[in-house]
């Protein structure tokens, strides 16, 4: 079995800037967000399939790469954010002010310390791990480009560590970084973080 090859794209900056926003809001890529994809992905072909979170911030770069590289497009409702619920909205500099013990804790234990009305974060690990074992048996032996948000790029590398939930938080994910894993019959490995190809 040759190798797959999965590159995880990670949202450009939205309008409005840096705050948390899971899936239940949907801001546009600024000017700046097109431009750190486009510098990510750089002048990479090689992909056999795109697959994107159905969130325009990041469907609609997908869109326009797909098109441009005449390549097959699939939206997986499965790749949106996890869900912050009444952190939606928020900066971190608001959280730290306005819910700093909850702030504190989350990042500390975020598997037993769920913001208000979020997405637990084992159910949001959960989905995204059975999402990547779809994408293992079904492009087997492929190169996957998939473009979603930094949540779903934690939890893709912390299970393909084989690493605790908890451990998810621990990755920076940076706005048009490209996370590299690669697949094969013996073993899964983390080929870059962040990078550019």
């Amino acid at each position: 079995m040759t190798e797959t090859v999965i590159d995880l794209l990670r949202h450009g900056e939205p309008q409005g800037g840096s705050r948390y926003r899971g899936h239940a809001i949907d801001d546009p890529l600024s000017e700046k967000g097109w431009l750190q994809m486009a510098r990510g992905v750089g002048d990479f072909r090689g992909w056999d399939r795109i697959i994107s979170s159905p969130l325009c911030r990041c469907s609609d770069f997908a869109r326009s790469l797909a098109d441009k590289l005449s390549v097959e497009l699939d939206i997986d409702e499965r790749f949106r954010e996890i869900g912050f619920g009444a952190w939606e909205g928020r900066t971190k500099a608001q959280l730290r002010q306005e819910r700093s013990d909850e702030f504190r804790a989350f990042y500390a234990d975020p598997v037993n310390n769920t913001p208000e009305q979020a997405e637990p974060v084992s159910e949001f690990h959960q989905r995204i791990v059975a999402a990547m074992d779809t994408i293992y048996r079904r492009y087997a032996g492929q190169s996957v480009l998939i473009v979603a948000h930094a949540g779903v790029i934690r939890a893709a590398l912390v299970h393909a560590l084989g690493a605790p939930v908890d451990c998810m938080y621990r990755f920076n994910v940076r706005n048009g970084g490209v996370s590299r894993i690669i697949r094969s019959k013996d073993q899964t490995s983390i080929d870059r973080v962040n990078g550019r190809l």
